[in-house]
């Protein structure tokens, strides 16, 4: 009997125990993940590793598991504004929207709602505005307390804080969306607000990593050259929740953590087609058809040749139209309606006043930043997914999808291609003066690289003078292969450095010059193609050229309708199209078709998208091309 009673107790307290830690929440209609996890103070992430099944199913009135929350919830004092009535003002000449929100101190989105006439309509003299009087309310809260200032301290990077506050390096950028590329001690984040206790111990001798998705650890014995065992020793939560993609691992100091961003097999998402419902889909693009003159066939025909915006516009149309022909032979069918915004605000808001989008499967487009924002925030609501075809948007919204990946994601897979190869090569990079930190950055990485600034003039020595002299680099090159980072955005810069470098070329030596970013600098008449090809540049990309080796159907339908090969802007039209009816007839939704396992390539763009923490989907597949007998071809 006593035996009976001490196991009933036992399971009695492990019952409370687990009473306190832990909470059942169902699932109600409209709430995401997001909304959820700040409902109880706790991140996204916390509630995945508990119930790993609703990163793929996610439905009303599931049951989800939420831990405590580690989040200090003390109240504290928060300010807010409070509407006290409406001052008179009569717009004079050359008033700006934008001017009368400094000289009153209220935002233009305010300014606007109190006089909703200016969603459709310009500012103009003699309006007569309703400028929104307030009063500052300071009253305590609670449920906004999870984000506290934290200063970053000597040698401590992104990795190391994530570690610290148990949260993954997207986590962290979500949370600090200006945060530099290489931050530096005396910087403030956002980080979570969590006990002192809570965080964990950062120790200078170990080093930090962050899980990619996918990986297990066998992937990473073979990465890291670390067991599972090992792994678990040194970070005993493995042991609990297993590896979750995002997940900042304590490793130790003498492993290289700065590996290859990991490859996923390309997805063909014609062996998943289910969803055969037919596609309710909107463009909305800049046509600017109000300026067509229909009647003057010969001047409109000049206009779209000299218009480089409207001649993109339609490229991008033209794919998109081969998209829908394309998706149709597989079964997918399309409802395409195409909307002008004029590349106006005004125009946006009022498409969007006058059509009822809520029942969408996917907007593309706009492509002005302000339309494009307008969109995505009117019908986040009815979670209508709304695609970055053209542009990067200035806030992903949660249903935003950029396509675009972000610049810092090129940068990294370049180093990361470079890095692979280090090891049998020497590395030199060249860089002007306003790239002095990233450049002293990039050599962190490459400890036995060579770095050479250019030279200051020589009456001004604070002024960069753009330009190093031939001795500077005499002695550099040495039999073998030389990688050579070229960091400027200076044109006459880097085509003299370019033909300086080509001139070290013979058989013996060998350089292979690339960027972290390929800008302008790169580009023109004084930058010899055939230099860049004796020099195999390298350089990441968004897209690459189609293989004009090999056969492809839509190169093909494409020269035979119009007699030339498309432009990028077709094939992205395409690319984009297609892949966005082929995800939506895989899946129930786009959002369940793009899980980051997920990655797709068509004629000159691949897509894997990225669920941000607080945010929408960007793109995280990025191209390593290379310049070779005069043709730009994917790196290998």
């Amino acid at each position: 009997m006593k035996n009976i009673l001490a196991v009933l107790l036992i399971a009695f307290s492990i019952g409370l125990s687990a009473q306190e830690k832990y909470i059942e929440h169902t699932v109600k209609s409209g709430e995401t993940i997001e909304s959820i996890a700040k409902a109880y103070l706790v991140t996204p992430f916390d509630i995945y590793a508990l119930n790993p099944d609703a990163q793929r199913k996610f439905q009303t009135n599931s049951v989800l598991i939420i831990p405590n929350s580690k989040i200090k919830n003390a109240p504290i004092e928060e300010a807010s504004k409070e509407l006290t009535g409406y001052k008179t003002h009569r717009v004079k000449r050359k008033e700006t929207l934008y001017g009368l929100s400094k000289e009153y101190s209220v935002s233009e989105e305010e300014l606007k709602k109190a006089n909703r006439f200016l969603y459709s309509e310009n500012l103009k003299k003699g309006d007569k505005l309703r400028i929104p009087r307030y009063k500052t309310v300071t009253s305590k809260q609670t449920l906004n307390n999870t984000v506290k200032k934290y200063t970053v301290q000597a040698k401590e990077g992104k990795w190391r804080i994530a570690y610290k506050f148990g949260i993954s390096v997207a986590d962290l950028e979500a949370l600090n969306p200006n945060m530099k590329e290489t931050i530096q001690p005396g910087d403030e984040l956002n980080v979570p607000n969590i006990h002192d206790q809570e965080e964990k111990e950062v120790e200078a001798t170990f080093g930090y990593y962050e899980v990619l998705p996918k990986e297990g650890f066998y992937r990473l014995k073979v990465k890291l050259d670390l067991t599972q065992e090992q792994l678990e020793t040194l970070n005993p939560e493995l042991k609990e929740t297993g590896l979750k993609a995002g997940m900042v691992l304590k490793v130790p100091g003498t492993v290289d953590t700065l590996s290859a961003l990991d490859t996923v097999e390309t997805t063909n998402l014609k062996g998943r087609l289910n969803n055969f419902k037919t596609k309710k889909i909107a463009l909305m693009m800049p046509y600017r058809l109000d300026r067509v003159d229909v009647d003057a066939v010969s001047r409109t025909k000049e206009m779209m040749k000299d218009n480089r915006l409207l001649s993109t516009v339609l490229d991008f149309h033209v794919g998109v139209i081969m998209a829908l022909d394309s998706a149709k032979q597989l079964g997918i069918s399309t409802d395409l309606k195409v909307f002008d915004t004029r590349y106006h605000i005004a125009e946006t808001s009022k498409i969007l006043a006058e059509n009822d989008f809520s029942d969408y499967d996917a907007i593309i487009g706009p492509m002005q930043d302000e339309s494009f924002s307008r969109v995505a925030m009117t019908l986040k609501g009815d979670n209508v997914p709304v695609i970055a075809a053209m542009n990067k948007p200035t806030e992903v919204f949660s249903n935003v999808f950029q396509t675009i990946p972000e610049e810092k994601l090129m940068r990294k897979a370049m180093i990361d291609f470079v890095k692979a190869d280090s090891l049998k090569s020497k590395v030199v990079i060249i860089s002007d003066h306003e790239h002095r930190e990233s450049s002293k950055a990039l050599q962190e990485m490459f400890p036995n690289s060579k770095l050479i600034f250019s030279r200051y003039d020589k009456k001004n020595r604070s002024k960069d003078a753009f330009f190093v002299y031939h001795t500077d680099l005499k002695n550099v090159f040495s039999t073998g292969k030389t990688i050579v980072f070229l960091e400027t955005d200076n044109y006459s810069f880097s085509t003299s450095v370019i033909s300086m470098l080509n001139g070290f070329v013979d058989k013996k030596i060998e350089i292979v010059l690339t960027t972290l970013d390929k800008g302008k600098a790169f580009e023109g008449k004084d930058v010899d193609n055939n230099n860049l090809s004796n020099l195999k540049f390298h350089y990441a990309s968004v897209h690459k050229d189609f293989d004009e080796t090999k056969s492809n159907g839509f190169v093909e339908r494409y020269e035979k309708e119009y007699g030339v090969t498309p432009s990028k802007y077709v094939a992205r039209g395409f690319d984009i199209t297609l892949d966005l009816l082929m995800r939506l007839a895989s899946a129930e939704n786009l959002y369940d078709a793009s899980l980051d396992t997920v990655e797709t390539e068509y004629v000159e763009n691949k897509f894997r998208y990225n669920k941000a923490l607080f945010g929408g989907y960007v793109n995280q597949a990025v191209y390593i091309v290379k310049f070779d007998n005069l043709r730009i071809i994917e790196a290998k």
